[in-house]
């Protein structure tokens, strides 16, 4: 489904960052940063995720951005958490285009 993005620079390999927002079976919000959104999701539906999402599975990702750097991301993640659950609601249904 999502595939992280490598992007490789001479012999280095840089990976990206993203934000990121799943759904549980609960309809709770859990929101999380990564470098790689497929394998973070697959964890998170075994059970081997952030400890929040134990027992909510399974999650279905709604939401992701992608930051320049992990730093950003770390701060991006802050301020999404910081955000009501209606204000989620809204990110995720913008970013699905509704």
């Amino acid at each position: 489904m999502f595939v992280p993005v490598l992007l490789k620079i001479s012999k280095v390999i840089v990976m990206a960052n993203f934000v990121y927002m799943v759904r549980c079976k609960d309809n709770s919000i859990y929101t999380g940063w990564t470098t790689d959104l497929k394998r973070r999701i697959e964890q998170h539906n075994n059970e081997e995720g952030a400890k929040y999402t134990r027992g909510r599975t399974p999650v279905k990702l709604e939401y992701y951005e992608k930051c320049e750097t992990r730093s950003k991301a770390l701060k991006r993640e802050h301020e999404i958490k910081g955000l009501k659950k209606a204000e989620k609601e809204r990110l995720i249904k913008e970013f699905h285009g509704f």
